[in-house]
This record gives C-alpha cells, sequence and structure tokens, in this order.
C-alpha cells in the first residue's frame, strides 16, 4: 500500500506552512504502507501540471492533500471541491484569477472519496478537535483538492483521495490574534487520517 500525502509552501507572507511542516514529521510507513511526502507550491497553474503527473509516479492507494487554513479553530475535513479559482489575494507567481474554470468542460465539483466522517470521528476520540468542512475555499487549496480528483476520475483510479485544512502553528500568531494549534497534534491528527484512510481502501 502507498499513501501520497502534501503539504504546500509558505505564501501569504509566513515563513513556514504548517501543513508541510507536519507532512515532514510523519512516518516513512504507517500501518505498513509507504508514505510518500512532497511540497506543492502555491501556485493554481502549477499545482495543475505538477499534481496529475505527482499521482501517475507515486500509483498511490491513498492521496492525502493538506493546506493552511489560517483562523480555522481546528483541522477540518473537506468534503467537496469545486471548479472553480477565484481570489483577491495572488498567489506566489503573483497570478490573481478571477472566476475562472480550473478546467472547461469539467463537472462543477467532486466529493471527496476520503472517510471524512470517519476521521473526523476518530480525531476527536484522540482529543484532537476537529469537524467537516463543506468549503475548501476557491484558492490553490480547492484546487489541488479538485484536480487531484478529476485525474483519478478521469484515469479510472482506484485511489481515495481528499483534502485536509489545518490551523496556524503558535509560532505563526505570536504577533496576531488568531487561534493555533501545536505542530505534533497537527502531526498526530495526519497520521490518525492516514491510518483511517487505509482501513478504507
Amino acid at each position: 500500500m502507498k499513501v501520497l500525502i502534501t503539504g504546500f509552501e509558505p505564501f501569504g507572507g509566513e515563513k513556514i506552512n504548517p501543513s508541510w511542516e507536519a507532512v515532514k514529521e510523519l512516518s516513512d510507513e504507517i500501518d505498513g504502507a509507504q508514505i510518500v511526502k512532497k511540497e506543492l507550491p502555491v501556485s493554481f497553474k502549477k499545482v495543475r501540471e505538477i499534481l496529475p503527473k505527482l499521482i501517475e509516479d507515486v500509483a498511490p492507494d491513498v492521496i492525502i492533500l493538506t493546506g493552511q487554513a489560517g483562523g480555522r479553530f481546528n483541522i477540518t475535513v473537506e468534503r467537496v471541491a469545486i471548479n472553480i479559482m477565484d481570489s483577491t489575494t495572488a498567489d506566489n507567481d503573483d497570478y490573481v484569477p478571477e472566476d475562472e474554470p480550473i478546467y472547461m468542460n469539467a463537472p462543477s465539483a467532486y466529493f471527496a472519496t476520503l472517510p471524512i466522517k470517519s476521521i473526523v470521528k476518530s480525531l476527536r476520540d484522540e482529543g484532537i478537535p476537529a469537524m467537516v468542512s463543506n468549503t475548501a475555499g476557491t484558492y490553490v487549496c480547492n484546487t489541488a483538492m479538485y484536480v487531484a480528483l478529476h485525474h483519478v476520475a478521469l484515469k479510472g483510479l482506484k485511489a481515495k483521495a481528499g483534502f485536509i485544512h489545518v490551523p496556524y502553528i503558535p509560532e505563526q500568531v505570536l504577533d496576531k490574534p488568531r487561534p493555533s494549534m501545536p505542530l505534533e497534534m497537527i502531526r498526530k491528527a495526519l497520521e490518525i487520517a492516514v491510518k483511517e484512510s487505509l482501513r478504507e481502501v
């Protein structure tokens, strides 16, 4: 078994991205599955180019994409990705899309195929604040989730796929009144998500 799990590079003036910091700390093997960890660029265009190739190269059974959602209080497991790129904030390539489809003539949305409710329950059982989220936004996180699910559907792959948003870590909020979560708790949450997802494969 093989799990592809990704985090994003820093963006928006931040020096670190807790999604990648947590992914980096995961073991290379969890419950007998190989864990392939990759950092994605915060770029609408590059994610569309890189992610399908990455999925083809790794050939994972489970795809868990992760990203930072500064301002959220808990781990949020995303339910749906929509076919739109829309932002008032530039990505790391200074690109600011407005009402642009990720892919022309493609479905309006895809639902995650990860066991989102089971993941949330397992996280809460371990004392980790978590909930299902019904919006991944319209920034690069949503684009990555949509690209992955679209590629899996297009190619008829059996891989389970979805997206998990994580809060800031404490060092990011020293000078701003925003919620945060310890990095070790985020790492543990992702490990639990991997284990729960493997049970469904």
